[in-house]
């Protein structure tokens, strides 16, 4: 666990760096589709996405339910559109040498998420009826 935080820590570090040349949505297709991410903000696990052919997606934040959605390229943007949600997620991808690291679109201060755990399983999702 220990071990984990501190890849989380290290990671998040070199993504504040300059990250580069955004992806394109070719670019963010190819190195996307067919895994499951994990992402982290400041050393803590933010959420877990799959993503799939057909530019679809299934995301939970950590320890939630699973939203399917959809992701678009919009300029320089990979915006995500999930069943449910009015507001679009729009966030500008990075390759860099710690991993893929992601910016929330409108807030460039923010802490960008950076993929600390890369699976080719699905997504285990629960659901609100799980049980039932």
């Amino acid at each position: 666990m220990f071990r984990l935080a501190a890849l989380t820590a290290l990671l998040a570090t070199a993504a504040s760096a300059d990250p580069g040349t955004p992806l394109t949505a070719e670019e963010f297709d190819a190195l996307s589709r067919g895994r499951t991410l994990t992402y982290a903000a400041g050393g803590q696990i933010y959420g877990i996405e799959q993503y799939l052919p057909g530019r679809k997606v299934r995301w939970a934040f950590l320890g939630d339910i699973c939203k399917e959605g959809t992701w678009f390229p919009d300029g320089e943007h990979i915006c995500f559109a999930y069943d449910g949600l009015p507001d679009l997620q729009c966030w500008t991808f990075y390759d860099t040498p710690g991993g893929l690291s992601a910016q929330f679109r409108g807030d460039p201060a923010s802490e960008p998420l950076v993929a600390v755990e890369d699976s080719p399983e699905p997504l285990g999702c629960a659901g609100p009826d799980v049980g039932v």
